[in-house]
């Protein structure tokens, strides 16, 4: 008698799906657990247990390998597709358009001006966007920089933006967010740098092409000693990604970023985070803004 197995939107047949998987051991999750840390930076704590499991077990269905220890073999031994596949998987990329908006508001009253003044003669300034997940932060930073540059004549901006998620790139070069993504975005930014689907049942916006091209997007491991980068930033954001860190790692993360920053440059955390305590080259200006000394 053949047995049909029948697959639906996510190409796994409905026998696939009712394959129940074990639990990760005790000595699978220390394995994984210490090579996400020592690879990625990432803490990973017992209290993150249930979380790896789950979200592993999916792609033990994907591939149907049928436990852990084979999947574990698998990525380690030197499989890189699915070691990236893993790091997407494993990584968190939550963002929100003007996350935190008062620093964006900093950022036109106080930092760009300063930028300029000590820089005359000069039409052209970078940033980065470090750990932009699906692109929300480097977008609305286009937007922002876009009406700055509306007030004032001559200035021009590039911008980068990186994350170590492969998946996360692909969904921030795309450009295309569901309408209720960008909620937070002001109306008249919306009409002017956003475009809807023309189809009713489709309810997405694209990023205007004027603003696609002006960031470039690149995967960026913070765990490698060097970046992928040729110059320095005037500007970074570096928001919400550090607490995934413990402190030494945060710390030469820093230190790291620090050397692509120009001197008198800004960096900017999230409101959770902190230097207290880091010997780092970066004097506070305001909460959680920083500047290159």
């Amino acid at each position: 008698m053949e047995v049909t197995q029948h697959e639906g939107k996510s190409g796994l047949s409905d026998i696939d799906r009712a394959i129940v998987y074990p639990g990760i051991s005790d000595r699978q999750f220390k394995r994984l657990s210490a090579f996400i840390e020592k690879e990625l930076g990432i803490r990973m704590p017992d209290t993150k247990r249930v979380m790896l499991e789950s979200r592993l077990q999916k792609r033990l269905r994907a591939l149907r390998i049928p436990t852990f220890d084979e999947y574990i073999d698998r990525v380690f031994s030197g499989d890189d597709l699915e070691l990236i596949q893993m790091i997407d998987v494993v990584t968190t990329n939550k963002t929100d358009f003007f996350r935190e908006p008062d620093h964006f508001d900093i950022l036109t009253s106080r930092l760009l001006p300063g930028l300029i003044a000590r820089n005359p003669g000069r039409t052209v300034y970078s940033f980065w966007s470090a750990g932009c997940a699906t692109g929300e932060e480097p977008y609305t930073l286009a937007m922002v920089l876009a009406e700055f540059s509306l007030t004032h004549p001559g200035f021009d901006y590039r911008i980068m933006a990186s994350d170590i998620s492969t998946h996360a790139l692909e969904t921030a070069m795309a450009g295309v967010y569901h309408s209720d993504r960008v909620v937070p975005v002001p109306l008249s930014y919306k009409k002017k740098y956003l475009l809807r689907n023309r189809d009713p049942d489709r309810p997405e916006v694209r990023i205007k092409k004027e603003l696609r091209e002006r960031i470039e997007f690149i995967r960026v491991n913070f765990m490698d000693e060097r970046f992928p980068f040729d110059g320095k930033f005037d500007i970074v954001f570096c928001r919400n990604v550090i607490i995934y860190f413990d402190r030494p790692t945060q710390e030469r993360i820093l230190g790291t970023i620090c050397t692509y920053l120009r001197l008198g440059g800004n960096l900017i955390l999230g409101h959770s985070e902190t230097l207290t305590g880091m010997g780092l080259p970066l004097r506070s200006l305001a909460p959680t803004v920083y500047e290159h000394v």
